[in-house]
Parts: structure tokens; C-alpha cells; sequence
């Protein structure tokens, strides 16, 4: 299959799910649903190109989807395995294996170059009930564009309000934007979300202490800033699947994410080397959950 065949996601198409929330803000996954593969399904194999069947291995769904090759009449077959939700454990299971086999063959497979999303506190609504902090806000993506290498450029989410809380510009830097309206429009690959002005230096500083830095919800990969997170030797910086395990694991345990950078002696996660990470993930994993305060095992 030409790499080209399965067209990129449209911003219509792409869903904010919150990943993580807590006083300081909130960070957000990119994510497709089964609607939306099997829409590029029929667009690009047609109604009767493609299948899809599942199978239990293990204890584990698996789907496998089919997709018919019409030169030589064969059906040739990728498969992947889903997660349990919350809710409707078998159908949630249905849908994840059917999406991740659809990233297998390639749709949606440019939201693993999204940067990591981070909401500042003070551009949008964060409640906290009991020990914990939620937020009702739903958010959109507005306007999104990939390079050659169907990796994600530029990027503009806003709120239930029209409001933009997030803008990554052209060449790679993801920045809160202090409430202008959304610029860009849901016309997929074609939507630049184009920006007016750079955020000041206090805006950059937020943006890089709240998490400051990128995922698929589907195991997302930091290409917003490469220059910046390897220090141009490819020796520092963390993935962006990484950052979402990290992220998962402050949100677990309640260490704050500022006490982890403090403890390793850098200002922000552009700056974690992978073995700073594999000790601090470490530490994490054996602290108990919700140690709200305590940041001392990492």
C-alpha cells in the first residue's frame, strides 16, 4: 500500500479526551473513534474492500481487519489487540482492537507525532471535588496541518466557547494562547490555525512548568520541538508515550510534577534524559497512590 493511500484525519474528525487534571491545569489526548475508520475504510477501499473480525486469544479481544488487494484477489490482514474501558467492557474492547488494527494500516497513525496539550488552570474551567480536581470543559480541535512526513505542524484546539487554550505554530512551538478566537478552520490538512503575535516570556514559563512540554489517547510521540528536546546530539529528550506514562504516574501518586524536576536538577521535561526518566518512573511505581503531597520517592 502507498504510504499516501489512507488520507490524514480532517480536524472535524480528531477528539479531545482530558488525560489528566489537577490545580495547576489540565493535559489532553487526540484520539479518533471507530465512526471515523470506518468512514476512510469505505472512502478508500470501497464498502465491500474491506472486514473485520474478532477473535478472543488469551483472554484478550484481538481484531483483525482485512482489506481486499484487487490486483491479485487476496485478502491481506493486520490485526491488533483492544484495552478494557470503564463502561461496557466488551464493546470497549470491540472498538479499541478495531481502531488500533486501523492504525496498524495506517489511519490516524499521524495523531503519534501530536505534541503533548497542557491547559494552564487560568484558561479554563478546573474544579476541585474531594481530593480531586475535575473539569466539565469539553474541548475541540479547530485547525490542524502535517508536513510531508504526515506529522502534525501545526495545531489549534478551543473550548465550548470558541476560545483558543492551545496553539501549536508552524515549526514546532506549542504555546497557551491568552484567549483570542479561533483563527483556523475544521478543513482538515488544509486548516493552519494561523497565529498573531508570540506569547510573552511569563506565558512560555507557565507552559513549560505546568507539564510544560507533548500524545491516542493512542500513545502519542513529542515532534513539536525536536531541536530543543535532543540538544541536536539525540541523546536527551523523552517520547511522547513516555510523557503520558510519566503524566499517568504523577496523576496515580499525587507527586507534583515540579517536585520531580526539582529532585533530578532540570527546569522542565524537554530537559529529562531517558535515564532520568527510567529512575523517576521507577520511583514513582513504589509510591503508594494519591501521596498528595509527598514527592520524595521520586
Amino acid at each position: 500500500m502507498e504510504k499516501d493511500l489512507i488520507r490524514l484525519l480532517r480536524a472535524e474528525e480528531i477528539e479531545c479526551r482530558i488525560a489528566m487534571v489537577n490545580e495547576k491545569g489540565l493535559s489532553l489526548l487526540l484520539y479518533k473513534d471507530a465512526r471515523v475508520d470506518q468512514r476512510i475504510l469505505d472512502e478508500t477501499f470501497g464498502a465491500f474492500g474491506w472486514k473485520r473480525s474478532h477473535q478472543c486469544i488469551d483472554g484478550n479481544l484481538y481484531c483483525t481487519v482485512e482489506i481486499l488487494d484487487r490486483e491479485s484477489g487476496e485478502w491481506i490482514s493486520k490485526q491488533d489487540v483492544g484495552t478494557t474501558g470503564y463502561t461496557e467492557k466488551e464493546k470497549s474492547q470491540a472498538s479499541d482492537s478495531f481502531k488500533r488494527a486501523c492504525f496498524n494500516w495506517g489511519i490516524g497513525r499521524e495523531l503519534y507525532s501530536a505534541p503533548f496539550i497542557w491547559i494552564p488552570a487560568a484558561k479554563t474551567s478546573i474544579q476541585k471535588k474531594g481530593d480531586k480536581y475535575i473539569s466539565n470543559e469539553r474541548f475541540s480541535v479547530s485547525a490542524i496541518s502535517f508536513n510531508d512526513n504526515r506529522e502534525i505542524v501545526s495545531l489549534e484546539i478551543t473550548d465550548s466557547h470558541g476560545q483558543t487554550v492551545y496553539a501549536l505554530r508552524q515549526g514546532g512551538s506549542g504555546h497557551q494562547d491568552g484567549g483570542r478566537q479561533k483563527t483556523g478552520q475544521k478543513d482538515g490538512k488544509a486548516g493552519q490555525g494561523k497565529r498573531q503575535g508570540k506569547p510573552s516570556d511569563q506565558e512560555q514559563g507557565r507552559a513549560q512548568t505546568g507539564r510544560q512540554d507533548p500524545e491516542p489517547m493512542d500513545g502519542q510521540r513529542d515532534m513539536h520541538n525536536p531541536g530543543s528536546r535532543n540538544g541536536g546530539d539525540g541523546k536527551r529528550g523523552i517520547s511522547g508515550s513516555q510523557e503520558i506514562v510519566l503524566m499517568a504516574e504523577l496523576n496515580r501518586t499525587g507527586v507534583a510534577l515540579e517536585e520531580v524536576l526539582r529532585r533530578y536538577g532540570i527546569e522542565g521535561i524537554s530537559q529529562m534524559t531517558p535515564e532520568i526518566y527510567n529512575r523517576a518512573i521507577a520511583a514513582l511505581k513504589q509510591t503508594k497512590p494519591k501521596a498528595r503531597t509527598s514527592g520524595t520517592a521520586a
